[in-house]
This record gives C-alpha cells, structure tokens and sequence, in this order.
C-alpha cells in the first residue's frame, strides 16, 4: 500500500491555486494525498471554500476569520460564518486565533473574535483551527481559561512553531497538535525536538498552502503535494515508515474532522 495522506490546512481559495484547482488536486493524489481541508479567513472565503468542497470529494472546508482580517469583517460577516456550520461540507470552525508579529488587527478585537470561534465550535461540535503566531502566553491564556470553565478543547493547533511546555499544555487540553514545512528546515532542530515528544496519536500534518513551502521546494508557491515532504521528515523524527506515519496521522485527521 503507497501513502495516504491528509493534508490538514490549505488555502485552496487563494487565487494561486483556485486558478489551477484541478491540476493541484491531480497531483495531489499522485503524491498520495487522498483528504485536504481547504481553510477559511474571512466570510467570503468561508463560502468559496464550502463551494470547492461541494465540488470535489477529496475536500472539506473549514468556515471562520482570521485574526488578522477580523478588524475588517463588516458587521453581518460574523452572522455568515455562524449561518455555514451546519453545511455538510464544513468539518472544522476557523482559522482563529491570536497574532502579535502583524498589527493589522487591534489585540482586543482578536481576543474577542478567538472567543467567539472557541464558543461557536463548542456548540456546533466540530473542532477549531487554532492559528498562534508570537502569542504563545495570550493563546493559552483564553484555552486555558475556556478549558476550565468547559472541558477538553477539540481542535489543532496549527502550523506549530512552539516550544514544548506549550505543545505539552495543548496536548493537555485536549488539542492535536500539526506541522507544517517549517519542520524540515535546516535551523528547525529545536522544532524536530518538539514534535518527538508528540504522541503520535495527537499530531497531524499540513502544507498551509499556498505558504511555507518544505524542503527541497522552499521558495515555491506550496500545494497540498508537498506535503509528502513534510511527513517524510516527521516520520523520520519518530522513527517510523513514511507509510505507517502516513496512515497513523490520516486516522488522527479522519477521527478529529470526522471524516471516517
């Protein structure tokens, strides 16, 4: 049996790969991608990406807005995003999260956006994207907070860049936690070291397409293909065949989107 993997967080709405949609998908499932995600950040990308996953099987779709765009959602924006939950095609509530490195979004505004993604996915049952970019400390703040006062989180943290005490309170939480290219850099040892210690059970893998290409493609525009690369190094890190690694993480993604 070849690999067969689920690419857990792409963009496939971007216009980077949207314009070549069915060439990406083509070679997708030559590299041995059998289930991609197609990730939301904003209202309207919330309905593109229910639209793409309506039309091609291999697809799910995420609705929500990003950190940095909710300063710019209009009022009813939020009401569009809650009215997609109960779509068939959306298995997963985001992107959301908390962003320091842009400032394109006032801090409060996120806080309060994170929140509203954290109590919608709760009441829909589906789990949350959790996007964290020089926010570690806040991030587990409003998890920490919203796991006492509700119980374990279903979600994944993703794109992980984190150090370990972080993906150990995640993974305690409840939370799986994904890598992305990032992992395969050569200054990336320290983020190797981390994911070793992630229970197999809880990681999941993932290109964030169209960006953070992996090696030996740095530099290129990313698609869910590539995402060979990534778990080719992760099942390295944890001493596994790409196949087994492969099937173990798929599994993860299937049970947690609920894609069985």
């Amino acid at each position: 049996m070849g690999l067969e993997l689920f690419d857990t967080h792409a963009h496939l709405d971007d216009d980077r790969l949207r314009e070549q949609l069915s060439e990406v998908l083509v070679r997708a499932g030559a590299a041995g991608v059998i289930e991609i995600v197609t990730i939301a950040t904003t209202a309207h990308s919330s309905a593109v990406c229910v639209a793409l996953a309506g039309h091609h099987p291999q697809l799910s779709a995420s609705v929500g807005i990003h950190p940095n765009h909710a300063a710019e959602a209009a009022d009813a924006d939020w009401d569009k995003v809650a009215s997609l939950v109960d779509r068939p095609e959306v298995v997963a509530i985001g992107e959301t999260g908390l962003d320091r490195h842009w400032d394109f979004t006032p801090f409060a505004v996120q806080e309060d956006y994170f929140a509203r993604h954290l109590d919608l996915a709760r009441r829909c049952g589906k789990p949350v994207v959790i996007h964290c970019r020089e926010a570690e400390a806040d991030v587990l703040r409003m998890l920490c907070d919203d796991h006492a006062r509700h119980g374990p989180i279903r979600g994944v943290m993703h794109s992980f860049t984190g150090v370990w005490a972080t993906a150990e309170a995640c993974l305690a939480m409840g939370l799986h936690v994904s890598f992305a290219g990032m992992v395969t850099y050569k200054n990336a040892q320290d983020l190797r070291d981390v994911a070793a210690k992630v229970p197999l059970e809880r990681m999941l893998v993932e290109t964030d397409s169209p960006y953070l290409s992996p090696v030996p493609l740095r530099g290129k525009v990313n698609e869910p293909a590539h995402v060979v690369h990534t778990a080719a190094c992760l099942a390295g890190v944890v001493g596994l065949q790409p196949e087994v690694f492969a099937r173990q993480t798929t599994s993860n993604a299937r049970a947690l989107f609920g894609r069985k």
